[in-house]
């Protein structure tokens, strides 16, 4: 299972809408975090949800059992162990 964090503030909403459109991905809250899960690889398109570059690249919270193989400036990609 992929599974990564990212912090409920309003530069960083756009990360789990853009990624909660993959029907395979799942996004709920725990405390002021979004939890974003899905049984494969999760990939969001950072042009798709906005981000400026500082905020992109200091969005993810947190891993579960998941690793990030791919962060640039067209996409993060959240792969499990």
């Amino acid at each position: 299972m992929s599974t990564f964090f990212v912090l409920d503030v309003p530069e960083n909403t756009t990360i789990p809408e853009v990624a909660a459109e993959d029907p395979a991905v799942r996004v709920d809250r725990i405390g002021p975090y979004f939890r974003i899960t899905s049984p494969g690889t999760i990939v969001v398109d950072r042009r798709a949800t906005g981000c400026r570059h500082a905020v992109w690249y200091s969005a993810v919270a947190g891993l579960v059992d998941s690793r990030i193989t791919q962060q640039d400036k067209n996409a993060l990609r959240v792969e499990a162990r």
